[in-house]
């Protein structure tokens, strides 16, 4: 396995970062795809036996399932020292005016929740997952200090959104010497690439550790592209992030897999992890092949020409993801 500093820090993250959106209970919440706890631990398992010590979760994922099963599996596998544990706050968590959000209230609640779920008493980074356009940012920034002033959270990092968003709240945090975001996972991927314009630029100006969410664009670069899947069938959110123009990018994808004898999802990581300011992609797997194609992109190095081959079809996409 492969370290890196996550931005700026001092923090030390496995170059792969564990999603954990698909473990859950299935019966709560949207993802009815999710791996239940007991189909769920080898992919635990499998992933601390290959050194890789960064998972990610959110509170939202399985209606808080994903963080108990995320929490139980890695006291039972890993030393809570030696991993990097982060989750998200800004969903709706319950009903009710303040059941969702970045207020004051919303993250104290969250956080503590949270921690409740995951069975410790700190994480290691902690995200919110959008903008929250209907509460001051200032707001929200300080509460986030207090968070990690109380213990609660060792980093803060952001969840997609504009790059002027960004840069004011990394101007506030540092104008009022709050705890300023050390990471940005955004959305970037050999078919969405909007990201490249202003976010990946700003970040890297101010030191972020960029740790990209779909990375592989929700298995659309691993298959062919009018092959289905169960999650892909009830994932409407998904059906807003491509178009039909982004078939030409996965067919070079299997192209230049087939000459080099690897699958397609171990090029498209490639290209990612290739790419400058990235940290840690984050990848979801169902199945062990899936983490093993992750671990085995860390060692594939693309050419010059293969690169140019894989980003000639792009076409501009409309911004999404922001909410």
């Amino acid at each position: 396995m492969q370290y890196v500093k996550l931005g700026s820090t001092g923090l030390d993250v496995s170059r792969i970062c564990l999603g954990c959106m698909s473990y859950g209970d299935p019966r709560r919440g949207a993802h009815e795809w999710s791996l239940d706890e007991d189909a769920s631990q080898p992919f635990f398992r499998r992933a601390i036996e290959a050194g890789i010590n960064f998972f990610d979760t959110a509170n939202v994922y399985s209606d808080g399932s994903s963080e108990e099963i995320t929490g139980r599996a890695l006291a039972k596998y890993a030393d809570r020292d030696e991993i990097v544990l982060a989750t998200k706050v800004h969903g709706r968590m319950r009903p009710g005016p303040n059941g969702a959000g970045l207020s004051r209230k919303a993250i104290f609640a969250e956080i503590d929740a949270s921690l409740r779920r995951l069975g410790t008493d700190y994480v290691d980074l902690y995200q919110i997952h959008r903008f929250d356009p209907d509460t001051p940012i200032e707001e929200t920034l300080e509460a986030l200090h207090d968070v990690v002033k109380a213990g609660k959270a060792r980093y803060l990092g952001a969840s997609s959104m504009h790059a002027w968003q960004f840069a004011k709240a990394l101007y506030l945090a540092d104008a009022h010497g709050w705890t300023r975001f050390a990471t940005m996972q955004n959305h970037l991927n050999l078919i969405y690439r909007e990201e490249e314009r202003e976010m990946l630029p700003l970040c890297a100006d101010q030191g972020i550790g960029v740790i990209p969410w779909s990375p592989l664009a929700r298995g659309r670069l691993t298959r062919p592209w009018d092959a289905t899947t169960a999650r892909g069938e009830t994932d409407q959110f998904g059906r807003m992030l491509y178009q039909e123009s982004d078939r030409q990018i996965v067919d070079e994808v299997a192209r230049i897999a087939a000459d080099r004898s690897v699958p397609p999802a171990q090029i498209a990581l490639a290209w990612v992890l290739r790419h400058p300011g990235v940290a840690a992609p984050i990848i979801g797997a169902t199945k062990l092949g899936h983490l093993d194609d992750a671990i085995a992109a860390l060692d594939l190095e693309l050419t010059d020409d293969d690169v140019a081959q894989l980003e000639k079809p792009y076409t501009p996409h409309p911004v999404a993801g922001f909410k």
